[in-house]
């Protein structure tokens, strides 16, 4: 760990599995995930050098794509307990040096939030995380209504991250999702939520947008575009999508350099970028080579490292890492 006068990064960007999580996911027909090659290994004595070798204090650790419901709700919910159960026991052991978001078991409205209520008042998880879709289902379904208004009510942490979309057998050409798929289905379901109003509706949300944004810092000229178009003011002004992406944080996982951090730097303030890492479906010599490009890149605020400033911002982001909120 770094010294409390220079404290290290925050990685809010940062995964983990399971042999039971993998094993459930393989019966699921998950045996290559989203398309890539293998699925990869995780242990917290493993990561934990990881961090170490490159500054970072503290991961919050989730489950990534492709989540936890694999179309049976009640094996959603059992499941969903497990790697939250197993993410605070990670915690538990490891004091300071891990947080995790809580995998939900949606589209299961009923047991997401049964779920919620048991990470966040039980198991004392820092947020949650929310893929882009559920089976077809985005962000800005109103059938999720009563799941926002409790994380809004809760002023909760809403990670989002990407998965494949709906129509991923064509579109994706037989490539790796990750690599194109999950960039504009991040953007698709962020704009769901604008277009349905759910962050207006909501706002103590505290909601983080992974992978620099993806398309949205050159989207959103256009999106706010027909916003204005097709939402007209009822004796109210216009919804205005750059104002309120702009109210959103948003992690560096990924090829932030030399051009995905200018793009979203011109769409919000340098207080709403985080470290994200991306580990362990990025491997270790990624994350180095990672790590080193922010650290060498200058940061956007005078007499600020990349460090300091995005651990700055985690902390306002995740009470428990002592900024509040």
């Amino acid at each position: 760990m770094t010294s409390p006068e220079t404290p290290g990064f925050v990685d809010v960007h940062a995964h983990f599995v399971t042999d039971s999580y993998v094993r459930q996911a393989r019966a699921a027909g998950h045996e290559l995930p989203d398309g890539v090659p293998a699925w990869p290994t995780w242990s917290a004595a493993a990561h934990l050098e990881l961090m170490d070798r490159n500054g970072i204090d503290t991961a919050v650790l989730s489950v990534s794509s492709p989540g936890v419901h694999f179309g049976d709700d009640t094996a959603a919910r059992r499941l969903a307990r497990e790697v939250n159960e197993d993410a605070a026991a990670v915690v538990c052991d490891h004091p300071g040096r891990f947080g995790f978001f809580a995998s939900l078991p949606l589209p299961d409205v009923d047991g997401a939030l049964a779920e919620l209520a048991h990470a966040l008042d039980h198991l004392g998880a820092d947020g949650v995380i929310l893929e882009t879709n559920t089976h077809g289902v985005y962000l800005g379904d109103t059938r999720l209504a009563p799941l926002f208004a409790e994380l809004d009510r809760r002023a909760a942490t809403v990670f989002l991250h990407p998965t494949s979309p709906v129509c991923w057998e064509r579109s994706a050409l037989g490539r790796p999702r990750p690599m194109v798929e999950f960039v504009f289905d991040t953007a698709r379901t962020v704009t769901d939520l604008l277009m349905a109003g759910v962050l207006r509706r909501h706002p103590d949300l505290k909601v983080i947008v992974p992978h620099c944004g993806g398309a949205l810092p050159v989207l959103a000229d256009r999106v706010n575009g027909f916003m204005k178009l097709f939402m007209p003011p009822t004796g109210t002004p216009a919804p205005d999508a750059v104002e309120q992406l702009r109210g959103l944080y948003y992690d560096m996982a990924g090829p932030a350099f030399p051009r995905q951090i200018p793009a979203l730097l011109s769409l919000v303030d340098p207080d709403r970028l985080l470290y994200g890492s991306d580990y362990c479906w990025t491997p270790a010599q990624g994350v180095d080579a990672h790590i080193a490009s922010v650290t060498a890149a200058e940061a956007p605020v005078a007499g600020a490292s990349w460090q300091s400033l995005t651990s700055a911002n985690a902390r306002r982001v995740i009470p428990r890492l002592g900024g509040g909120a």
